[in-house]
């Protein structure tokens, strides 16, 4: 456990709507991950090419979520692990890890990241695997039943990409075409909007579910973005798609990735959130910036029954609410993503 915090238990018996309820009867905490900057964090350990993902975690929080969920010699999986910061922060601290990666250029960022932050002894701890995490039970066959954390950060449903300013303020559009979505590939989970991110996700929490030992933890890092006016609620999704797997849902952290200096937040944002917020605000929508993500901590059951009783009709309940945000089409607008 990271010092300091203590990790309250809970029965694993909530039901799958418990977001919606005002307290949630869940166990809360609040980490402030961004005491100094992204790029600072990154600076030395990560390689300069790891800029050019469109969506990465940031170290303090990946280092977090480790120490607090896992024991030194336990293994950690990233099923969309990006250019590895899971990895890389799991490794540093004692852990094992193994991370899936479909595309290749983050695989091989992500391998990279590992050489340049890790020592010898350490960098054996870790392996990176080309595959797609839809189908993580066959990639990780090898290992499944003794996962002892799952940690990741899925896509968020909206276009992402790495923001380009000067071309932007000259007319042309604000990401990069060759950043866009983590890849050129629409077949990608990136590019995945509506029905299809819902299904398609189901179905990694399905193989997550699946590789984890009884008793072993899921965390997801997500964030909840505006579009056309309206909050979309990928928290309240990632509960009801990972409770449909088999999961009870154990704990919700606030990541603040604002800086807490004699108490105030001081927010970290981006040309874009910037220029998005003040435009909402010009059109008379209350908006404010976004300064945290939503780690939702999940638990496999150790008993099999249990597990049942928890899969009631999340994927339902999860369209359902994409459909009340307007979220049932592609998002026209690049807004942030999960990612490594």
């Amino acid at each position: 456990m990271a010092p300091g915090y203590r990790m309250t238990t809970h029965a694993p018996s909530l039901p799958p709507t418990v977001l919606d309820q005002p307290a949630g009867g869940l166990p809360m905490a609040v980490w402030p991950c961004a005491q100094t900057s992204l790029p600072r964090q990154r600076a030395g350990r990560y390689t300069p090419a790891s800029a050019t993902h469109p969506a990465k975690m940031a170290p303090e929080l990946a280092r977090r979520i480790v120490a607090s969920y896992s024991a030194p010699g336990q293994l950690v999986v990233d099923p969309m692990c990006g250019i590895g910061t899971t990895l890389v922060e799991a490794c540093a601290l004692g852990r094992r890890a193994l991370g899936v990666e479909l595309e290749a250029r983050w695989a091989a960022l992500a391998r990279a990241n590992l050489a340049l932050a890790l020592d010898a002894e350490h960098v054996r701890l870790a392996e990176v695997r080309r595959g797609d995490a839809r189908t993580l039970a066959g990639l990780l066959a090898d290992v499944t039943g003794t996962v002892d954390l799952v940690a990741t950060s899925p896509p968020y449903a909206c276009d992402v990409g790495m923001i380009d300013k000067p071309a932007w303020l000259a007319g042309h559009p604000l990401c990069r075409r060759d950043t866009l979505n983590y890849s050129a590939e629409p077949a990608n989970l990136g590019h995945a909007r509506g029905e299809r991110y819902v299904a398609e996700l189901a179905g990694v929490y399905d193989g997550c579910f699946a590789v984890l030992r009884p008793g072993g933890l899921l965390v997801t890092v997500t964030k909840n973005l505006r579009r056309k006016g309206r909050v979309f609620d990928l928290a309240a999704i990632t509960v009801e798609l990972a409770t449909q797997a088999g999961f009870a849902y154990m704990q919700h952290v606030v990541a603040l990735l604002a800086a807490v200096r004699d108490g105030d937040l001081h927010a970290r944002p981006s040309f874009w959130q910037l220029t998005q917020t003040r435009e909402a605000r010009a059109r008379g929508q209350p908006a404010h910036l976004v300064v945290h993500e939503d780690v939702l901590v999940f638990t496999r059951p150790a008993e099999p029954a249990m597990a049942e009783q928890l899969r009631p009709q999340g994927r339902h309940r999860a369209n359902a609410r994409l459909a009340a945000a307007g979220h049932t089409d592609r998002a026209p607008r690049p807004c942030g993503g999960g990612g490594g």
